[in-house]
């Protein structure tokens, strides 16, 4: 256990997470520290592997400074994006450089105790592949594909996940991986996290739009997550298309967004077509073989969108607009009907310097927005950087971000 308190070390450790190596003084001055606390609190850091030496500074005479810097790789931080039909685990340094990955089929369907079992079996086999025991973990972040309390990290009547309402993800991971930091968000929310943190850090106002299976939108406002009052801010896709034919929805309306434009009912269209496609791969393999219906479908989709969109748009006035999901894959058809019916009905203001693009961060913008999320949390409660790796976690409930 560390000798000096941990928010002491946090203080340090707030400083050098921008990079930049400083020497012992220059930290005591910006801390107004006396220069015997602050080389207590180096050498405690130097002792957990928090920060290491990084050369000399420059000098005028006598013998240079010592310089220290964040070690990153002294601590991981893992992110989890569980999607309709698949996992994807990251395991990531503290600045989101990804160590390793996994990628698997797995229905969300089959209820928590099978999906949580193997998250929880290659989240530590990866850990363990990087000769790393678990204690070195700082958190993990989970995204789910419905709506979540973000106080408890409960899911909350999810449309697609039978047998998850209500169910403490927090505790069942915790008690798997030996009380871990755990957060649980919706799924968008890490992928809006992920695509800023790695991709458009500069861009403070940021609409993440996910079209797959469902649709969904996580929102950044200020340079930070906006989740509403309950969490379920950005739930895009139970929102009425204007116009559209009355089709049923999971949720139980009709004409929501989804049900319009979602890979599913894409499919679906096709079919009907005499198109065969069953999933949002059909959709998007159609496409890229060059298939003329599929690629009217995914543009009319895109409309659909854009319509529901064009409204968001003049609401949040966003910078930038960025489409990510599984049909997103399908080239420039679905941003194409997108950015038509945006730029066409969103006010002038609001699009003058618009831009709507597909995810940068692609298929990884969850889970790295899920070891994000867990990062930025282990700062903000330093014992969870400065414990020995032997020791476990404290308690912590589903944070936020």
């Amino acid at each position: 256990m560390s000798t000096v308190p941990a928010p002491e070390l946090g203080a340090v450790l707030h400083l050098l997470r921008d990079g930049r190596s400083r020497t012992r003084a220059e930290l005591a001055r910006t801390t107004g520290l006396s220069r015997s606390t602050m080389s207590t609190r180096i050498d405690e850091l130097l002792r957990l592997g928090l920060v290491a030496p990084v050369g000399d500074a420059g000098s005028t005479g006598g013998r240079p400074a010592a310089t220290f810097a964040l070690a990153p790789a002294s601590r991981l931080a893992v992110g989890v994006d569980l999607g309709a039909t698949h996992a994807r685990i990251a395991v990531t340094d503290l600045t989101g450089h990804e160590l390793a990955g996994h990628l698997e089929q797995l229905r969300i369907a089959d209820g928590p105790d099978i999906v949580l079992d193997r998250v929880a079996t290659v989240l530590a086999e990866l850990v363990t592949g990087l000769d790393r025991p678990l204690g070195d973990v700082v958190g993990v972040g989970v995204g789910l594909p419905g709506p979540v309390d973000h106080m408890t990290g409960r899911p909350t009547k999810p449309p697609i996940m039978p047998g998850w309402d209500g169910t403490d993800v927090v505790g069942a991971l915790r008690q798997r991986l030996g009380n871990i930091a755990v957060l649980v968000d919706n799924d968008v929310n890490l992928m809006a996290l992920g695509e800023h943190a790695t991709a458009l850090p500069d861009v403070e106002h940021l609409l993440y739009v996910k079209v797959a299976t469902g649709i969904g939108s996580g929102i950044i406002a200020d340079g930070r997550i906006h989740r509403g009052a309950q969490g379920s801010a950005g739930d895009l896709g139970h929102i009425a298309v204007p116009g559209a034919e009355p089709v049923r929805c999971a949720c139980g309306n009709t004409g929501c967004l989804e049900a319009i434009a979602g890979g599913g009912a894409v499919a679906a269209r096709l079919t009907e077509q005499g198109v065969p496609a069953r999933t949002t791969s059909d959709v998007v393999d159609l496409v890229r073989h060059g298939d003329l219906r599929a690629a009217a479908a995914v543009r009319d989709a895109g409309r659909s969108i854009g319509a529901v969109l064009a409204s968001c748009v003049s609401l949040l006035n966003p910078s930038a607009v960025v489409v990510g999901g599984s049909m997103s894959r399908a080239g420039e058809h679905l941003i194409a009907g997108i950015r038509e019916v945006v730029y066409s009905r969103s006010l002038p203001l609001a699009t003058q310097h618009l831009r709507v693009a597909t995810s940068i961060a692609g298929a990884r913008a969850g889970v790295l927005g899920g070891a994000h999320a867990a990062a930025e949390h282990a700062f903000a409660h330093p014992a969870l950087l400065t414990r020995d790796a032997a020791v476990s976690a404290p308690e912590s409930a589903a944070a936020t971000a």
